[in-house]
């Protein structure tokens, strides 16, 4: 029923955009020529047979808004570019203005889009009060049962009301607990599967590692002649630091297990921000390029800038950029010694670099040339890659995006050398943390942090 008023509506708001668009156009009594009237027609057809080809009408229950959004978006624009081609094909186009072609299109599409986005703030509204929602059944260990129940108390507008959890592990464990906050917590499917029916819950997740293949099965052939939704949430939290999206290859579900955490999308801001602040930087800060420059020069020989291959984004490798510190040496192929504290190698000049941080700014070159982002994971030497991936676990996780200048682990106080394998997993816990918790704000306060307090490190020598 709802849907087919949606449907009805879209069809409506074509036609009143039609409406709308010629009297702004020709500030006239209504009258539509046979053209317009064909066109209008025939995007009405269209609207009910591609919105929902395109999703527009499955339920946006649990699903991000800009995302749907554009979807429904992403159908309008087909639904007009498909009634631009008739036009064109029937030789007409000169009997249709442009200009209210132009204002149709926008109207029509504001208006779907608008109705769109105002009853799902109205349902979202009505969810977080208790209504319109769905009961849920979860079933799995109590570790992964406890997630999800996070997850679905901090999303109340999602509509989903957890009512029943069933331990997985309790033949494992011994005796189970009863409850699990307020829910009960059931061991036996028998009962399980009673309370489902009796109760009339909607949806059973079952929330299983990927290697409960015969857990999956039991539970869809108990359910297999009940109308109730069954949906597998994989719990893959030891495979990987990520997020788990279903994404679509070749027409095959897919989980990506180990993948960039952030889909390019998303990321737009962080790249405009990117190369409009390094610009700005390298801009503000020449004239002390110029100064350091020449300190360097004058007070050891040797060349001005220092430069290392470091990994970037998916391990791609990029020459990184520093002003000088140490004076010229040369180590042996596949090594690389950390500077310590007293190292003979590191210049007087140098050593106040590092304090400050002066030596990393060249790095501002890399962000300009997209291999480097002001935030993220800093990049470490070749050699130190090749020692730290078999030791740390998740060590090589963090090239799944591109290095930065500065990062969480940074501000932490975690600068410097890292000659124990704890500092280098403490380092790493950080970064990962900062993939998986990622948005542009988070970035903005690492910035901030940076200035008042993560130039100066005790750690760098």
């Amino acid at each position: 029923m709802f849907r087919n008023t949606a449907r009805c509506l879209d069809a409506i708001f074509v036609i009143a955009g039609a409406l709308i668009a010629h009297w702004m156009r020709f500030s006239t009594p209504i009258a539509l020529s046979d053209t317009q009237r064909l066109l209008i027609a025939f995007n009405c057809v269209l609207v009910l047979l591609l919105f929902p080809a395109f999703g527009v009408y499955e339920t946006w229950r649990g699903k991000s808004l800009p995302a749907m959004l554009a979807r429904v978006a992403t159908a309008w624009l087909v639904v007009v570019a498909t009634g631009l081609i008739l036009v064109f094909t029937l030789h007409r186009m000169d009997a249709v203005s442009r200009l209210w072609f132009g204002y149709s299109t926008l109207i029509s599409g504001a208006l779907i889009i608008a109705t769109k986005c105002l009853v799902h703030l109205c349902l979202r509204n009505a969810r977080r009060r208790g209504l319109n929602h769905r009961t849920v059944a979860i079933v799995g260990a109590p570790g992964f049962a406890r997630t999800l129940l996070a997850h679905l108390q901090n999303a109340p507008e999602a509509g989903f009301m957890p009512v029943a959890v069933f331990d997985t592990s309790a033949e494992l464990q011994g005796a189970p607990r009863a409850r699990m906050g307020r829910l009960p917590v059931l061991t036996d499917l028998d009962s399980f599967a009673s309370t489902v029916r009796s109760e009339h819950i909607d949806e059973v997740w079952l929330a299983l590692p990927l290697s409960e293949e015969h857990a999956i099965y039991r539970f869809t052939r108990t359910f297999r002649d009940d109308f109730v939704n069954l949906r597998f949430i994989p719990d893959v939290r030891s495979l990987t630091f990520f997020n788990h999206a279903m994404v679509d290859v070749v027409g095959l579900p897919t989980i990506s297990l180990s993948a960039t955490p952030v889909p390019p999308p998303q990321m737009w801001p962080k790249l405009l921000f990117d190369r409009l602040f390094a610009l700005a930087a390298l801009i503000a800060l020449a004239p002390l390029f110029v100064v350091l420059a020449a300190a360097i020069k004058f007070t050891s020989p040797g060349p001005v800038f220092f430069t290392q291959m470091r990994k970037g984004a998916d391990g791609r490798p990029f020459a990184i950029y520093k002003f000088r510190s140490m004076s010229v040496h040369h180590e042996a192929s596949g090594q690389v010694t950390q500077a310590a504290r007293g190292d003979a190698r590191v210049t007087k000049l140098g050593a106040f670099l590092r304090r400050t941080s002066l030596d990393e700014l060249p790095q501002f070159f890399n962000v300009l040339l997209g291999q480097m982002s002001v935030v993220g994971p800093r990049p470490h030497a070749i050699a130190h890659d090749d020692l730290y991936k078999d030791l740390v676990y998740g060590y090589m996780s963090r090239y799944r995006i591109k290095p930065g200048i500065t990062g969480w682990a940074q501000v932490n106080g975690y600068r410097g050398a890292t000659n124990k394998i704890e500092k280098m997993e403490a380092r790493v816990k950080f970064d990962l943390f900062y993939m998986q918790n990622w948005t542009f704000w988070f970035d903005m306060r690492i910035v901030v942090a940076t200035i008042f307090k993560g130039f100066v490190g005790r750690n760098a020598y």
